[in-house]
């Protein structure tokens, strides 16, 4: 990390007031001090600097709740002309980079840092509620100083060159202003330690204040943008200031942990559910003193950390931990429960990808903790809690909590399955391990277990432990996790000749997008300012609209000098437009005319707009949880992915279609206009962003009456009757969490009925039944069929017992050392006949090895069953089928009971018998390779 030079830190503020700067012999930082006495830099931390002393001994004036404390900071800036903004939401849709709001300067990059939006005031002071999963791991051990969830405290000013609002001195003035004046904190008491803050694409120096051993706030001035890990000046000077409101509760409280001064009374009845029902208060207390050498990033392992506390506080490790850990799990749930209440109230949906994921990681650890507790059951009574508490400020918690419990249902449910499908899979690798000599499941196991199955390490664990393998789980797994999953990974767009063109087309003017003043425009005139490549041309204004949003590039033609050149793709650079064509290429500075295919735009323009439409009506039927995860109009179907947490019904989709039909009839204007952002998001919010991420200081805004708004680029109609009809044509799941809608618009919504109906006039003739009888009719047929196949099955498996009998009495059995193999040629191929007799020999033979074969004159088939006690000997079905199936020119595989192959070359069905006998003697080493 970079290091600042001390004129970075040196402001009047501390010059003025005998602050020197010291450098701290334990963790090597510098820090500045009124107490000439100060030896370190005094912050609570693993290198062991110091340790909390505000613990039952508050250095503030009065007591402060959480709510009263992030008032009193509100209140503060804004007697100092700062403009109170609301906080923003905890998933940063607005963002390409994060997925969660982590810090308030999350709110304002990169648009505001970087000059490109205004921000919604100047100087401006927000309470942003903040996500950092990172810190999963440590929270609970570290008594508060980690959480997963907090309130972070930011007074803003964005100094531009032409206006300057304050920078660093006036900054930590404020700071000293409040800790002293308003809560009443000593002077001497306020230590500033120097660091390097960096985050969100951009870096500064920073100082931390620390206050009888308690980080309370960082104040960052931003000066540079991280681009490929090197520092580069900004035009614009931020000051980026974060202060710990949760933090600053708790120094005012001296209880001994955060959790305490945060969640109060749901605490209390937390710990009565855990059973736990005396706390301790003195040993906790001297524990709290001590929690700041605790951190699970830095440490061996918990024990480790709780070894040095027990010598501080003269207790047997194990006593100790007995008495912390179920504190400490208590602690973490409150934490975690309410994190995911913030999470799942704005919509995500826990799934395997994106911020779901980290939804899901979050729900799956606060189960295995109740479990820990023993009150898995208490899940929704905890959330209910957190909900009904915190909706006193955080409103929208309440609106969604019907949505909350029933995706909190459905994803218990999902965890048990996974559960119980991998504890086969567990048992597999276990085995697999054991053959190769490996007695520990190695760690990157357990994390290829997690990201791909699902599987908890505590699961494997417990299932490794009854099979006689070691398993250690860092004690970081789940923050290691969380920090592989917590950047967005960039979109890369592959394929596309055009980037290359992006140097080349940097001083190139800005293209006039035309579709914009009217996407009805179906020709226009313009001059070719550029040729590349050849065949990719330049214009100084175009109709023709570049692929977008999920909506592809117009196509057409260019016709120039009594020539014409067909429009094949179009794609935007930067603010340039380049236009892919066949044919001859106009010359630069050639008058050219554009035609676009208006009966594609045209469809597209309505397929879009319906998009739009089928979004709101989702949300209608379904809930506020429902966000687009992605869409691809065409001329003819377009689909559009939502989120959601469970299949949709055929029922759900009427609902849908139906309601999308309203729209449609209602005849609504369709609007679209540029807006500010800031305007934007204040006046329509933040589901604006349907779409992910828009750039730009200016957004295009499209609007369907009081149904939808939304920021999108591409084209629409201009009222909802152009669309005509939308019928939705198919459903799927495409992932966890994830559903997909197939629709149609106009004339081909139409050919979706009629192609429908045709289907049902030929089932009605094939079924000889009225196209209003088929159900019943299709019914009685179903009915009728299981009842044939259980007759066959019935009749296959008599068939089986008795030759079975035959068989094992038969010359084809041969005794090859202390186990029967049994050869057996089916003439009729017939997969569940040779199953099911080799089922039946191997029930009353545990010691025999069945090899069915057979062929149906194109393809040989050969089939291996091992019983238990087979096995045991050495046999492996699944590698005399394999061995046998290369004879037949094919493949093959399965179980170590069973396994199957086959191949082409029938003619040499008898050598792969042979084959499977040799293999056979092989494993039982009676023949040697």
């Amino acid at each position: 990390m970079k290091k600042f030079p001390k004129k970075e830190y040196s402001v009047p503020f501390f010059k003025e007031n005998g602050y020197v700067r010291k450098l701290c012999p334990k963790c090597g930082e510098y820090f500045w001090t009124q107490n000439p006495d100060q030896k370190t830099c005094g912050e609570a931390t693993s290198e062991g600097c110091a340790f909390y002393s505000f613990i039952n001994n508050s250095p503030t004036r009065k007591s402060y709740s959480l709510r009263e404390m992030r008032e009193t900071f509100l209140s503060f800036f804004e007697k100092h002309g700062h403009t109170r903004i609301n906080p923003y939401p905890v998933v940063a849709r607005w963002r390409d980079d994060v997925y969660l709001t982590h810090a308030s300067i999350i709110d304002f990059q990169p648009y505001v840092t970087e000059g490109i939006a205004p921000p919604p005031a100047n100087p401006l002071v927000i309470v942003q509620p903040c996500i950092r999963l990172v810190d999963i791991s440590n929270t609970g051990p570290t008594f508060g100083r980690h959480l997963t969830i907090f309130e972070m405290g930011g007074h803003h000013a964005f100094n531009h060159p032409e206006k300057k609002v304050y920078w660093k001195d006036q900054t930590i003035r404020f700071h000293h202003e409040f800790i002293t004046e308003v809560l009443g904190v000593k002077s001497e008491e306020v230590i500033y330690k120097e660091g390097v803050w960096s985050g969100g694409g951009n870096a500064g120096p920073d100082v931390e204040c620390i206050i009888r051993g308690l980080e309370v706030a960082t104040l960052v001035f931003m000066k540079y943008k991280v681009v490929n890990g090197k520092f580069v000046k900004l035009p614009i000077l931020t000051v980026d200031t974060g202060y710990g409101i949760d933090r600053y509760a708790w120094l005012s409280q001296g209880v001994p942990s955060c959790f305490q001064a945060i969640y109060g009374d749901i605490l209390e009845k937390m710990f009565k559910m855990a059973g736990i029902k005396e706390i301790d208060n003195k040993l906790l207390s001297k524990v709290a003193k001590f929690s700041g050498l605790v951190s699970l990033d830095r440490t061996a392992s918990r024990l480790d950390a709780r070894r040095q506390i027990a010598k501080k506080v003269d207790m047997p490790i194990e006593e100790l931990d007995k008495i912390l850990l179920p504190i400490e799990n208590v602690f973490a749930v409150a934490d975690h429960t309410k994190c995911l209440s913030f999470i799942l109230a704005e919509g995500v949906i826990p799934s395997n990808v994106q911020e779901g994921y980290l939804a899901r990681l979050l729900f799956r650890r606060i189960y295995r903790l109740l479990k820990m507790l023993g009150i898995q059951d208490k899940l929704y009574d905890i959330v209910d809690m957190q909900i009904n508490y915190w909706s006193k400020d955080y409103p929208h918690l309440k609106e969604m909590r019907n949505e909350i419990m029933e995706i909190l249902s459905v994803e218990e449910e999902k965890f048990r399955e996974t559960i119980k499908r991998g504890e086969g899979l567990v048992k597999r690798i276990i085995k697999e391990l054991k053959n190769k000599k490996i007695m520990k499941v190695p760690a990157e196991r357990l994390t290829e277990l997690y990201d791909s199955h699902g599987l908890p390490p505590e699961i494997v664990k417990e299932i490794s432990e009854k099979e006689g393998l070691k398993t250690d789980i860092p004690e970081n797994f789940y923050a290691l996790i969380a920090k592989r999953h917590s950047q967005a990974s960039l979109k890369k767009i592959e394929g596309k000749p055009e980037k290359k063109f992006e140097t080349s087309i940097s001083k190139i003017p800005e293209t006039k997008p035309l579709y914009y003043e009217n996407p009805y425009k179906k020709e226009f005139e313009a001059k070719v300012i550029k040729i590349l490549n050849k065949n990719y041309v330049v214009l100084n204004e175009t109709c023709f609209y570049p692929e977008g949003g999920g909506q592809p590039s117009d196509r057409g033609y260019l016709i120039f000098d009594g020539k014409k050149a067909r429009v094949v793709d179009v794609q935007k650079i930067g603010k340039v437009i380049v236009h892919k064509v066949e044919g001859k290429t106009p010359k630069e500075g050639t008058r050219v005319k554009g035609v676009i295919d208006w009966n594609r735009r045209y469809s597209l323009m309505k397929n879009h707009t319906a998009t739009h439409i089928i979004n709101g009506a989702a949300r209608h039927v379904l809930g506020k949880h429902i966000w687009q995860f992605g869409t691809q109009k065409d001329v003819n179907r377009s689909r559009l992915d939502i989120t959601h947490y469970r299949r949709l019904t055929l029922n759900e989709v009427h609902q849908i279609e139906t309601l999308a039909n309203n729209i449609v009839l209602q005849s609504i204007p369709v609007e679209t206009s540029w807006m500010p952002r800031n305007k934007a998001e204040k006046l329509y919010g933040f589901r604006l962003y349907q779409g992910g991420a828009v750039p730009g200081k200016e957004i295009r805004i499209v609007k369907i009456g009081e149904w939808d708004v939304e920021a999108c680029a591409g084209t629409h109609v201009k009222n909802t009757s152009e669309i005509g009809f939308i019928k939705i044509v198919h459903s799927e799941r495409v992932q966890d969490g994830v559903e997909r809608l197939v629709y149609s618009v106009g004339k081909p919504a139409l050919k979706a009925v009629q192609e429908n109906e045709n289907l049902l006039f030929k089932l009605s003739q094939t079924l000889n039944a009225p196209i209003e009888k088929l159900d019943k009719t299709a019914e009685k047929l179903v009915k009728e069929l299981k009842q044939a196949l259980a007759e066959k099955r019935k009749l296959i498996k008599e068939l089986a017992v008795k030759e079975s009998i035959a068989a094992s009495e038969a010359e084809t059995v041969k005794k090859i050392g202390e186990i029967k193999v049994l050869t057996r040629e089916f003439k009729e191929l017939n997969v569940d006949r040779m199953v099911q007799t080799a089922n039946e020999i191997i029930k009353k033979d545990k010691a025999i090895v069945t090899v069915f074969y057979g062929t149906d004159g194109k393809n040989a088939r050969i089939m291996v069953m091992a019983g238990e006690k087979a096995i045991e000997k050495g046999v492996n079905a699944s590698e005399i089928a394999e061995e046998s199936a290369k004879i037949l020119g094919g493949g093959g595989g399965g179980t170590i009971n069973f396994a199957q192959g086959g191949g082409t070359i029938t003619e040499k069905l008898s050598e792969a018998v042979k084959k499977a006998e040799e293999t056979l003697k092989k494993q039982l080493g009676i023949v040697k390779d």
